[in-house]
Formats: structure tokens, sequence, C-alpha cells
């Protein structure tokens, strides 16, 4: 298994961060693959895929680079660069990063993602790096910067969940299923996949955590400085309208009120709450008082934080309204 030995000090330093170029891969990955994992996700999907494939379609060695990129079991390394630890990075200033890789690096990251086989002959050229780099900012600008509000939102409440979450029961609750494969095996021994690759010392460097609304997760490094892991974020990327006006459920409780109770699948905080739907603080607890005396909503307090579920009943509300009962 694929394992990062990381010390007291380095575990403790962990955070959180935002990155836009991890966003635009992880949709990137979601297009390529041409499979959602979710109804918001297929909305996006059979909004966006159309154009990527018309695109590549004229540009057939890019179309060659993606599938290689993209690796049978691993990534190319200069695609998935660990994010700058300091501050949030612009879109503009990561992707720099992609499109100054040195060709005969990117090329061997190619062959590594291709499982050590050779290069193709189409893809044995100088301009790689700019040429993933103008997908990516086509990625970017056709699909992910338009909803980019949005995913920030569902990422910045994934934050506040997993901080919850740290206050309860440290980083080990955190990391255990943050992506598949990855859990905290104890005594410092951090499990990020299921790789057999040697043990890789993690020891005064900054380790980050860097969530994402596709289905999508990877792991980099710029060792010895900055480890980083993608992982998807526990909130989905919805449509912008849902559900439509003649949602059974959202007639009976009302639109807002409808969305809050399934968003309420798993234990979340007012925050958490505020930040999925962009309500604001007062209208999420007055739809949450409502909910909890129709005993839809149950609350209760996990250390320091109030985190809210739906009850029995609200689960079969919820369950058939989506079965069409």
């Amino acid at each position: 298994m694929g394992l990062w030995l990381v010390d007291a000090d380095t575990l403790a330093g962990g955070r959180f961060v935002l990155s836009p170029l991890a966003e635009t891969t992880a949709a990137l990955i979601t297009l390529e693959r041409a499979s959602a994992a979710h109804p918001g996700e297929r909305a996006w999907l059979a909004a966006h895929l159309p154009g990527y494939q018309a695109r590549l379609a004229e540009d057939p060695v890019t179309a060659l680079l993606v599938r290689a990129a993209l690796g049978r079991t691993w990534l190319a390394d200069f695609l998935t660069q660990a994010p700058p630890g300091e501050g949030e990075p612009s879109f503009e200033e990561e992707l720099a990063r992609v499109r100054t890789t040195a060709p005969a690096a990117a090329r061997d990251d190619l062959t590594v993602s291709l499982g050590r086989s050779p290069l193709p002959p189409a893809l044995c050229r100088d301009d790689l790096p700019w040429r993933l780099a103008e997908l990516l900012e086509w990625v970017w600008t056709a699909a992910v910067r338009p909803t980019w509000p949005r995913r920030r939102r569902i990422i910045e409440a994934d934050v506040v969940a997993r901080t919850d979450q740290m206050s309860q029961g440290g980083w080990a609750a955190v990391l255990d299923g943050m992506r598949p494969g990855m859990r905290w095996l104890g005594g410092s021994r951090l499990q990020i996949n299921a790789h057999d690759n040697p043990p890789r010392a993690v020891h005064g460097a900054q380790l980050l955590f860097v969530p994402v609304t596709p289905a999508a997760g990877w792991v980099s490094w710029d060792a010895p400085h900055r480890y980083a892991v993608t992982y998807p974020c526990a909130g989905a990327l919805a449509v912008s309208d849902p559900r439509p006006a003649a949602d059974p459920l959202a007639r009976l409780l009302g639109p807002a009120r409808a969305s809050v109770l399934r968003l309420l699948d798993t234990p979340k905080s007012t925050t958490h709450l505020v930040a999925l739907t962009g309500g604001t603080l007062g209208s999420i607890g007055g739809h949450l008082r409502v909910l909890r005396e129709a005993r839809l909503v149950r609350r209760r307090r996990a250390g320091r934080s109030v985190l809210y579920d739906r009850t029995t009943a609200g689960e079969v509300l919820v369950t058939a309204q989506r079965s069409g009962s």
C-alpha cells in the first residue's frame, strides 16, 4: 500500500487549501471519463461534454496527450502539482506552473502515467506542457469559472464540516475515508492509496488537503517542501435549479426547507448549511427550527458543535419523494 510517514508536527500543521486549478483538473477528468457520479454532475456533463469532445476531435495530439496524462493507474505529475501552501493562488498563477514545465520532465511524467510504456511517437515533442495548459484554460473558462462561486461555497462548506469533525476526533477522524483507499493507521502512518510503493517520509513539510467538487482525487508533492491530498468534498455540485416547481416535497415544505432537509443526509452544522445553500444564518436557523418542530430533523451536540440530521420520519419523507411514492 502507499504510505506516508507523517510526524506529529507536520500533521498538526496540516491545512485545507482551495485550488481553482485542482477543481479544473478534476472537471477535466470528469469530462474525459464522460461519466457522472451524481445528478448534479450529470447535468453539468450534458452541458459541456459535447464542446469538450468537439475540441479534442479538432486536435488529435492534445486528445492523445490527455489520455496519456490521465494514465492507467497514475496521473502525470506535471498535471497535478501540489498547490502553493500560502494564500489562495489564482487560476492563472497555478496554470503558469503547468505551462512552464520543462518538456523533458513532462515526457518523463507521461512515461510514468503510461505505466513505464514508451511514449507514442506523436507525443515526442516539446509543446506538451503548453498544449495541456491551453486545454485546462479552456475547461476553466467554459465549464468551471461560470459556476466557481457555487463550487467555492460547497468546498468551503466541506472544510467547515471537516474542521468540526477534527474538533471531535482529531485528524484521524478527518483522514479516514477522505478518499477511497485512504485512512489513518496510527503510529505516524497515513495510507494514501493502494499502490505498492515504498513508504515516503513526510517530515517538516507542509501537508495540504485540497477539496474539489467532482468525484476525483489524487496525491501530489513537491518534495521535501509540500505534500498534497486532493479529495472529493462531501457536498455535490447541483444544478442551479435542481428541482422543478412541481416538486412535491418543495410544495409541502417550501423550496428552501425542502433543500435543507435533503442536505441533511449526513450531520451538518448551521454554518455548513449556510455555506452550501448561500442562505443567511437567520434563515437557515428558522428552517431548522420548523423542521425540528415537525420532527423531521434532530439536533445533537458534538464537542463545541451543534449538528443536525434527518430523523426517521424525515428520511422516509425524502426517500418517498425520490421514489415517486
